[in-house]
């Protein structure tokens, strides 16, 4: 079995740093892709957004150097989520990423050269 996602595209807000309660780095944030085709002559622009979640040394790289905006690379597996609040059941689906590359601009202190991105 093959549970696989690849997306590149913008974060949609700063990554968000907190702990676990073991003390485990845990960083989430979104991230938008956007397919554009032409109908009736019109070019028409779909946007998703993916929620993004990052362990351990990988998301303090994350929260380090991503910004709003960031022209990112990930890889990781898709994941679901559910539990109760309020007494209703709620989901939600994550990519906790296992690969981030980035590919747009650095922000202005760029990482040192032997960051494992």
């Amino acid at each position: 079995m093959f549970n696989q996602a690849i997306l590149v595209g913008y974060l949609g807000h700063d990554p968000e740093l907190r702990h676990s309660s073991g003390g485990r780095a845990v960083t989430t944030f979104s991230l938008a892709t956007s397919e554009s085709w032409v109908k009736d002559g019109e070019r028409v622009t779909q946007t998703e957004w993916h929620r993004l979640v990052a362990w351990g040394k990988l998301a303090e790289i994350c929260c380090q150097w991503l910004r709003k905006g960031s022209l990112i690379l990930v890889r990781g597996q898709i994941t679901y989520r559910n539990w109760e609040k309020d007494g209703q059941k709620r989901t939600s689906t994550e990519v906790v990423i296992q690969e981030m590359k980035m590919i747009g601009p650095a922000p202005k202190d760029e990482p040192p050269e032997d960051v494992p991105f």
